[in-house]
Order: C-alpha cells, then structure tokens, then sequence
C-alpha cells in the first residue's frame, strides 16, 4: 500500500459509502459528485489490493475485506479528528510566564487553592513565587518587575483606592485586624493604655517596606511620638520569638495574637488595635493580558 492510500478523502469515502450503502448518498455528504466519489473508492480497492464492496439492488454492501477494513479506516479518522481539536485547544491556550509576589502565610492568603484554580485552568503558565514584604511586592508591581502579587492597606485606604482611578487594578481579599501584643507579664504595662502610653515601651521596629511600619506610623506621626526600638525584624516567625523572649511589643493579625495569648501568655492591648485589608494587585494597564487576566480569574474562584 503506498501514502496515497492513506489519503483522508479517500478514507471519509470508503467510512460513508459504507454506513449510508450508496455512493450518491455519500456523495451528498462530502459534497462531492458521484464519479467522484467512486473514483476514489477505486483508488482505495487498487491501493489495498482488496474488493471492498459488491453491488446489490439496493446500492453497495461491504464485502468480508471491506467490514475488516471499516474499523481502521473510522479509528483513523477519529484520530485526527482528535488532533485536529486538540491543535484547535492549543491555538486558545494561555501560555507564558506569572510572577506572583507573595506575603505572609499561604494559609491567610489561600496561595495554594489560588495556585490550584491556575493550573486547573491554565496549565501552560508557568508560575514563579517571590516572597516579600508588602511594601516590596508593591513596588515590585509597580515597576512591572512582578506582574501580580498581594498586598497589605489599612482598610480605609483599601477603600479609597477601590473608588479612585490608581495605576493598580486591586481586589480586597479580606479584612482584619492587626493587635498590640506584649510579652508574657507585661499586662500592668500594656493593659488600659493608649498609644501614646505603648510608645514609650519597647518595640519591634520593621523595616519602611513592612505593611506593620505603615501602620504604626500612621498612628504615631500624628501624635508626634516615635516608639522605642529594641529590636529591627523582618519576618513575623523571627517577630513572634522574640516576643516570646520578652523583647518588646509588636502587631500580630487578631487569629495569631489570640492564639499566642492562649498557650504562651501574650498579652494583648486591650484599647487600641489596627484595622487592615489583604488585596490582590496588578498594574491595571496590564488587566486584561491572557496570563494576568487568568491569574484574576483563578484568584475570583479561589476567595469565591
């Protein structure tokens, strides 16, 4: 048998002439004419070297060579058929790279539902993750170095730049709020006082790009007080052990601060507390590219 043989004309001819029995049906199926048609029957009988087909009164019947031949010839078809729809699935696929700026604890920010939705639905990214501060991830963005990544406001900024126009397409994930804990003891310094009574007690600073620096300095600007540093930190674990080891204060997200409270003896400020907002950024000029906006998309599913 030489390639011509294995041409999918002829093929679809030989599968329709022998479902529908006629060669003037099949004919109307391909959109071809009957002569046509039958050439190409020939050609298929000449290649194989088999008769495939007698003739009957009623049209055409498959002879014991041509039933053996149908079902290669309808595997074949099938199979490119599936190819077909594949390179079709394949010329719609978002493919690319997405650098993702992440911040704190994949459990708070559901990093890994998130992670699952995009390669679930576009398994052609590929990802990298760059862990930060929130400040950082920002900037990061910012100067398109990271096309997504999470972030931290205070809640009322959140909602000021969700109704102003801002080079940043940005999503409030969730809302919290941040607690001044102290070390185990501390509570005749820390309990009943205000801020500008904490200031004056040790603290773990952070640097300007922590969203916890922004926030305690919007509290303490104001009031024109700097707090007493005993210690720079940059990530929350070195942060917590160190509050442990009676070092000075900090801010802790409410779920921690109650947890450490309960089974190390933190103590938590009972009259002043910060209110924050977990968002999800991108340059907004950038929305709509196929790898950000699916990385959105998967992002809607995950805190859906």
């Amino acid at each position: 048998m030489t390639a011509a043989a294995l041409d999918l004309q002829i093929l679809r001819a030989f599968v329709l002439a022998a479902r529908e029995g006629s060669v003037s049906r099949a004919a109307e199926r391909l959109h071809l004419t009957q002569p046509a048609v039958s050439l190409q029957l020939k050609r298929l009988a000449e290649e194989t070297g088999l008769q495939l087909f007698t003739r009957t009164p009623h049209g055409l019947a498959l002879t014991a060579d041509g039933a053996a031949l149908l079902p290669q010839a309808e595997r074949v078809l099938s199979a490119v058929g599936d190819l077909q729809q594949a390179a079709r699935n394949l010329q719609g696929t978002v493919r690319g790279a997405l650098r993702i700026g992440t911040i704190l604890d994949p459990e708070f920010t559901r990093l890994g539902v998130f992670l699952r939705e995009l390669v679930e639905s576009a398994p052609q990214i590929e990802t990298e993750l760059r862990h930060g501060m929130s400040g950082t991830v920002l900037a990061q963005v910012l100067r398109g170095e990271l096309d997504v990544g999470f972030h931290l406001d205070t809640d009322d900024d959140a909602d000021r730049d969700a109704a102003a126009p801002a080079p940043l397409a940005a999503r409030t994930l969730t809302r919290f709020t941040y607690r001044v804990v102290a070390p185990a003891g501390w509570g005749p310094q820390v309990l009943g006082r205000d801020w500008k009574a904490l200031a004056a007690l040790p603290w773990l600073a952070t640097p300007p790009e922590s969203a916890h620096h922004r926030l305690l300095n919007k509290v303490f600007g104001p009031l024109g007080l700097s707090p007493r540093r005993a210690a720079l930190v940059d990530q929350e674990a070195s942060m917590l052990d160190l509050l442990k080891s009676g070092v000075g204060l900090s801010l802790l997200r409410d779920s921690i601060a109650i947890r450490e409270s309960q089974s190390h003896g933190l103590v938590m400020a009972d009259r002043v507390q910060l209110d924050c907002a977990l968002r999800f950024v991108s340059l907004a000029a950038r929305r709509n590219e196929p790898v950000i906006a699916s990385a959105w998309n998967a992002l809607a599913r995950a805190w859906n």
